[in-house]
């Protein structure tokens, strides 16, 4: 049963001008005696639980905690009142309309006198918290969302074949995805914190030169840089990589410029590719010599450094006598050795600035560059002729090889590429009217050289 309430007041000393300070304050204040039932509460306590004192006096005020809460706070209340400490808690109270309301409590006992160290009983400061774990919560979600943000972007960096580092407006290196890590041969542990220009060295493969400063001009011009050519990554251990990379600035919500961003790929399986298809475009197949096409530019160039440095340029053009019987008759493995054959023997009758080039078919053409004098031409087509003299064993095949052999040079008997194929190709004509096995100069005299030709 109840205890009546003025009694319970007076009984416990309170007067009338304590209660209206207590009423007064924001805090709720909640009075209970050692078995924890309610002696006496406040009007902010009032509105806190949604009870009037009638109905909070002689209850336990433990009863109105959440029931996911009640258990930790009596077990923490039970180890503060043992070890004669002051209480402090935060947890869900249950109001008389079962709404939740979170509240911090604070509680200390009651004694008469600083003799008597028995407890009377305890007085707990209430307050409303729930605006604050709102808040809290709001909070926490938005964390947890930049938090899954931040893994998802760390996600998509580590996903994406292209490296990825960023810098601070100072320079120093901010980031690292783990394609960087894995083309600069620096950790983001190792690689954080430390200078661009040690992480990501970058020279030009011509000039050997730091392109450092590029990362700083991105930052203080603000503008997006690209570097695509001759761009060499030196790794951590030393060794280079090709690659491509294009430099933007960092900012914050302001637009203020915090950064850089450089956005890099590993370009050599990429130039090796493009490298070995322009050999393929550049170069016959089966022989492995250059081709018209790259002879026709090297041609070009020839003459006009022939033209500034006072030299001559020879065009020999080659012809494998009686090939196709050889081809027809002995089969096409026999025939195509026999080219390769030759290829080799005249790369390896000729100077390292001299070019050696298939025609096509059993037709070849060397260009001699930066010759003195007219008969040095000549001079080679007769060292021609002579390597192929001996018999060659090819398939166990005994071949006698010879070779016809016109001759055009450059400004004497032509003054352009086309005019040089065209004389040189004439020669060689007259070379086989003549018996084959033997060379001829271009000699615009003989009318005969412009019939058309019969290769035999």
């Amino acid at each position: 049963m109840k205890p009546d309430v003025q009694e319970c007041l007076s009984e416990r000393g309170f007067n009338a001008r304590l209660f209206s300070i207590s009423d007064a304050l924001p805090l709720g204040i909640l009075v209970s005696d050692i078995h924890g039932n309610c002696i006496y509460t406040n009007a902010a306590y009032h509105i806190i639980s949604g009870q009037v004192f009638a109905e909070t006096l002689g209850t336990r005020w433990t009863n109105a905690i959440h029931s996911e809460d009640r258990q930790r706070v009596i077990a923490e209340l039970g180890i503060a009142v043992r070890n004669n400490k002051s209480f402090r808690a935060e947890m869900r109270f249950v109001r008389r309309d079962n709404s939740l309301v979170w509240i911090r409590l604070n509680g200390t006992s009651i004694r008469r006198t600083h003799k008597n160290k028995k407890s009377q009983g305890y007085v707990h400061i209430v307050e409303d918290i729930s605006a604050f774990k709102a808040l809290e919560l709001v909070v926490r979600a938005a964390e947890e969302t930049l938090v899954e943000q931040q893994e998802r972007a760390q996600v998509t960096l580590n996903s994406i074949g292209d490296a990825v580092l960023a810098t601070d407006v100072a320079g120093d290196v901010s980031y690292l995805n783990r394609v960087a890590e894995v083309m600069t041969g620096w950790s983001a542990q190792d690689g954080v914190g430390q200078p661009l220009a040690h992480v990501f060295k970058v020279i030009d493969a011509n000039t050997r030169q730091l392109l450092a400063k590029v990362v700083r001009d991105t930052i203080k011009e603000n503008k997006i840089t690209k570097i695509e050519h001759n761009c060499l990554l030196v790794r951590r251990d030393g060794s280079e990589t090709p690659i491509e990379d294009s430099i933007a600035p960092i900012y914050d919500r302001n637009h203020e410029v915090t950064g850089a961003v450089i956005v890099f790929n590993d370009v050599g399986a990429a130039l090796a590719t493009a490298q070995k298809m322009m050999d393929i475009a550049q170069h016959d197949s089966l022989t492995g010599l250059v081709n018209r096409m790259l002879l026709t530019e090297r041609l070009t160039r020839a003459f006009g450094l022939a033209q500034r440095k006072n030299k001559k340029v020879g065009l020999l053009y080659i012809d494998v006598d009686n090939f196709k019987h050889i081809n027809d008759s002995l089969g096409h493995a026999v025939g195509d050795e026999l080219l390769q054959l030759v290829a080799s023997r005249l790369l390896g009758l000729v100077r390292a600035t001299d070019t050696v080039c298939r025609q096509g078919g059993d037709e070849f053409v060397i260009l001699l560059t930066e010759i003195e004098h007219y008969n040095y031409a000549g001079k080679v087509a007769d060292k021609l002729i002579a390597a192929f003299a001996p018999p060659h064993i090819i398939h166990n095949h005994e071949l006698h090889i010879t070779l016809s052999i016109g001759i055009s040079v450059f400004p004497t008997d032509c003054n352009n590429v086309e005019t040089a194929y065209q004389h040189a190709d004439l020669a060689m004509y007259q070379a086989k009217k003549l018996g084959k096995n033997n060379y001829q100069f271009y000699d615009e005299n003989k009318t005969d050289m412009a019939q058309s030709k019969n290769h035999l």
